[in-house]
């Protein structure tokens, strides 16, 4: 399967926001964005054009793909899903991409960032309602209870989260008993609920050209 595996800071500075992607670094002082906030390249500093219409949306889809670390036939498919269902598009798209198990994984706090959730996932260490479920991509529901495996319980990792406890600032649909290791879905996520500086209605313009 493709993926990206260069430097994950040159994406942040290029969407020119901190897209989270690298852990505790990026809440350090050490963060790229804070200490080059320019595009990555020779001529990243250069005087910048005044951005299109159309640049602008490609940005913003961009900066939300890169975000929740998905491949853009992935990023496509969850739009079409989106768009099928009831309610505001740019609304449903996000609310999915909050709803994919790896994401969920990483609000939780038991991943430090969305890419080691994803590899918790892949590696067999999270249950869904205590069934193996190895798809990042699985989309949860309200109520659903997602766990770690009892065996992946005894890794340095989760002894440490089991001991200290999340530290992650958590949402308010998500309801973690670190000592458990459980995550519970207690509500469907609201628009209000996403922190990430987004214009979905520009997403939704640019795939509707």
């Amino acid at each position: 399967m493709a993926r990206y595996t260069g430097s994950v800071c040159r994406m942040c500075r290029r969407e020119g926001a901190k897209l989270f992607l690298k852990g505790d670094k990026c809440f350090s002082g050490k963060c790229a964005v804070d200490h080059r906030p320019t595009p990555p390249g020779q001529h990243g500093q250069a005087r910048q054009r005044k951005m299109s219409e159309y640049g602008a949306q490609l940005r913003e889809k961009q900066k939300a793909r890169r975000a929740y670390g998905l491949m853009e036939a992935q990023f496509r498919r969850t739009f079409e899903r989106a768009t099928a269902m009831k309610g505001v598009t740019g609304e449903n798209l996000l609310q999915l991409l909050e709803r994919r198990l790896d994401n969920v994984v990483y609000r939780a706090g038991f991943g430090a960032s969305r890419a080691q959730s994803r590899q918790f996932i892949c590696h067999g260490h999270i249950l869904v309602n205590g069934k193996k479920v190895d798809i990042p991509s699985y989309i949860t529901k309200e109520n659903d209870v997602i766990s770690v495996r009892q065996k992946s319980r005894e890794s340095e990792h989760f002894k440490i989260l089991r001991e200290d406890g999340t530290k992650r600032v958590l949402p308010k649909w998500l309801t973690v008993e670190s000592d458990n290791l459980t995550i519970t879905i207690s509500a469907i996520p609201l628009r209000e609920d996403i922190d990430l500086t987004l214009q979905e209605n520009m997403i939704v313009e640019f795939y509707s050209r």
